[in-house]
């Protein structure tokens, strides 16, 4: 899915003819695809720049005509993935109900963890927080600040229960990515009853709760002050 993942392109030299800067996409591709497989299997450390060269079929000097670094290199993939599970938030209509686009995202990131499960251990994993410079933690908040807008959306609907919007989406993300880091293992799959019972879990976990029914009628007593919303 990286070729569905755009990198964002280096600036073209003066002079540049369509098909040497066409080449230079290619090659800058071929670099990225290679890097978030070396990275996401062998770690940032033990990922080289000989490695990626020799990956991505290309000399090891050809990576630092693309990319200044290795860090670089590193956080330009990572907010090409960013931006591929970015899609499916900014896809979901803002008109259908909370639990709908939540379900839309849902699928969406499944089937990237089943058919590209890279860019699912790239993004959600802890172990690359200190290779991110400013820009990918601002991606990687961003991300998450379109989850919680979703929530604070149902929250103000009702659907969603009392509480923070912030922890809430928390909450779901963090049994949503149980369901990712197993697909993207193959230890699940899309329509297996354990990504079906989570995926429910994760809903019901933010679900809005009913009002329980007043016995013979009498009105319910206030809420504390501690329990508003």
């Amino acid at each position: 899915m990286l070729s569905c993942v755009a990198l964002s392109p280096a600036p073209p030299s003066a002079g540049d003819a369509p098909g040497r800067t066409r080449s230079a996409r290619q090659t800058r591709d071929r670099l990225a695809r290679a890097a978030l497989e070396l990275f996401t299997t062998r770690g940032f450390h033990g990922t080289t720049t000989p490695l990626i060269a020799a990956r991505a079929g290309v000399a090891e000097g050809t990576i630092y005509r693309h990319f200044p670094s290795k860090e670089e290199l590193f956080n330009e993939v990572f907010r090409a993935a960013v931006r591929a599970l970015a899609e499916p938030l900014k896809g979901a209509n803002p008109e259908w109900p909370c639990r709908a686009r939540l379900d839309f995202v849902a699928d969406r990131w499944v089937a990237t963890a089943k058919h590209e499960p890279t860019l699912v251990r790239l993004v959600f994993s802890q172990t690359f927080a200190d290779v991110l410079d400013e820009r990918s933690r601002t991606a990687l908040r961003d991300l998450h600040g379109q989850i919680e807008q979703t929530i604070a959306a149902g929250k103000s609907s009702g659907v969603v229960r009392r509480g923070g919007a912030d922890l809430w989406a928390d909450v779901w993300l963090k049994l949503m990515l149980l369901v990712l880091e197993r697909v993207a293992a193959g230890t699940w799959q899309p329509g297996d009853p354990a990504t079906t019972q989570v995926r429910q879990a994760a809903w019901d976990a933010i679900q809005a709760e009913a009002e329980p029914p007043a016995p013979d009628g009498a009105p319910l007593p206030n809420r504390a002050a501690g329990e508003r919303s």
